[in-house]
């Protein structure tokens, strides 16, 4: 399973023994829709990142456990309650007060909702309702000297085309916002290098 963070463990350890199947499940289907996923903590709470944005997250409390998409609505739709749906403001996140893993969604609707998540971080979609208003990113056209480049190094070529878009954006944005020619030639190097070995750009970060 890739991205595991202990302090995940110990999160589910410390939490009330009711909490326990939950936020293991909801571990375990975020990792089966997402292998990529990477996980972290942010506000004390367990999050898991795709493509180095937020997914969705989940939290215990004292008699209830919580779930959310951070692009809440543009992944399960507006607050409208009953077991499936996104809830009306009961709790953290779309799914209201979780205090079995039945209170839940099916895994197959979970699923789908992962899906959804993972293909808006693909698109650069921003919420609604952090920042500005959703829309996708303009599209990145990669130069013609990145691809020259890469089609003289075969080992970071065929790890940059099994990137997500939003993989490659990171890298094309970085060699495209290069001031000079002795800077994009650098980091074009360091780019290469860094792909050849099934780097990401963000890949000092991760865990």
């Amino acid at each position: 399973m890739a991205g595991k963070d202990p302090r995940i463990d110990a999160f589910i350890a410390k939490s009330a023994d009711f909490a326990k199947p939950i936020l293991a499940h909801l571990r375990k289907l975020v990792h089966q829709g997402c292998p990529e996923a990477e996980e972290t903590l942010k506000w004390g709470m367990p999050h898991f990142l795709y493509g180095g944005e937020i997914l969705c997250g989940m939290a215990a409390f004292k008699t209830h456990a919580g779930f959310g998409f951070w692009k809440g609505a543009l992944v399960v739709g507006k607050p409208t309650g009953g077991k499936g749906a996104p809830a009306k403001e009961e709790g953290m996140g779309q799914f209201g007060r979780i205090t079995k893993v039945t209170d839940l969604p099916g895994d197959k609707a979970l699923l789908g909702y992962i899906k959804a998540a993972m293909k808006l971080n693909d698109q650069g979609i921003k919420s609604p309702t952090r920042g500005k208003a959703a829309k996708p990113k303009a599209p990145i056209k990669a130069p013609a000297w990145f691809l020259a480049a890469l089609g003289k190094d075969k080992a970071a070529k065929a790890v940059y085309q099994a990137f997500t878009p939003g993989k490659q954006r990171e890298y094309l944005e970085w060699l495209t916002d290069a001031k000079t020619d002795e800077t994009r030639a650098k980091r074009l190097a360091t780019a290469l290098a860094w792909m050849a070995e099934g780097k990401e750009y963000n890949w000092k970060y991760k865990r």
